[in-house]
């Protein structure tokens, strides 16, 4: 790291090649750094490197970290640890390599066996989904990026060593044009649930209406949803639960039976979705100050009915 607190131009590692990582790994080289090295094994990992990594070397996980002086370790949160682990027991890390994480449910712990060898330990998790295209490393520009540091055991650090952590952190997201959020290790799993329910489960919702559109005969589904949804989420963003619309947040129980007659005939399972969902919504609309007691009792009354 030079004086100023900003990363040097660094050897790179990408472990491994896949949606994250090859858009990580080139960020880093569009910021000046030098990928030396990726791992990779499936076809879709080595059409990624070869498309966002030109020219870098196909290596295995240990000669890649051996290469670098920033290991990027780009793989899913449940093989996270195993991999740590091995190739610490490989000796493959060193004193001064920076060792960085994308696993959304880990802070710097599972780093810990490296950290032995006195690597310096990150995690930065991309709140962002990837499709492992050139168009993700643009999209980075408008992204977060959840970040723990040495000493994020709380909310903040507790020595001046942590600090450096922390810097050397906010530098390589910056360089990626990105925003460092700090997320205290103890709330890592948390947090990353969040992300999942908000992302992955709007991504079923969007898919269930769009299915149940398309069952009836109308098309085109996605074109016609499109601009209702987008609407939806700007208005979720900007104005919380009081821009809740639609005939739960109004207490129109009459038409909330009508939908689940029709949703159920239509697919039993997608139902009970309809129930959770609109439960939760009625809960949140009464909360924002949207139902009274009455009409609140109304729709939860038909959302139980027939069950």
């Amino acid at each position: 790291m030079n004086d100023a607190g900003r990363p040097a131009r660094l050897a790179v590692g990408v472990v491994s090649a896949g949606r994250v990582g090859s858009v990580l790994g080139a960020a880093l080289a569009n910021a000046g750094h030098h990928v030396v090295a990726a791992s990779g094994v499936s076809r879709a990992s080595l059409r990624r490197a070869a498309e966002l990594l030109p020219d870098v070397p196909l290596l295995p996980p240990d000669e890649v970290c051996t290469r670098s002086d920033l290991v990027l370790l780009a793989v899913p949160d449940d093989v996270l640890p195993g991999l740590v682990r091995g190739l610490a027991a490989a000796d493959c890390f060193r004193p001064g390599q920076i060792v960085v994480h994308t696993a959304g449910s880990h802070g710097v712990a599972v780093l810990e066996p490296a950290a032995a060898h006195g690597v310096l330990p990150l995690a930065l998790h991309p709140a962002m989904t990837f499709t492992g295209r050139p168009e993700d490393v643009e999209r980075l520009a408008s992204c977060c990026v959840g970040v723990t540091a040495p000493g994020d055991a709380d909310s903040g650090a507790a020595d001046p060593r942590d600090a450096v952590g922390w810097s050397v952190a906010e530098a390589l997201v910056l360089e990626m044009s990105a925003e460092p959020v700090r997320i205290p290790e103890a709330v890592r799993p948390l947090y990353h649930a969040a992300l999942a329910h908000g992302a992955n489960h709007l991504m079923t919702l969007v898919g269930d209406c769009v299915q149940l559109l398309e069952s009836a005969g109308v098309r085109p589904a996605d074109r016609l949803v499109a601009p209702l949804l987008s609407a939806a989420l700007d208005n979720a963003l900007r104005h919380g639960d009081r821009a809740l619309t639609g005939p739960v947040a109004r207490g129109d129980s009459g038409t909330v039976r009508t939908h689940l007659e029709r949703i159920t005939a239509a697919d039993p399972d997608l139902a009970a979705g309809y129930r959770a969902l609109a439960g939760r919504t009625a809960r949140r609309a009464a909360a924002a100050g949207l139902l009274d007691r009455a009409a609140l009792d109304d729709v939860e009354k038909a959302l139980e009915e027939d069950r």
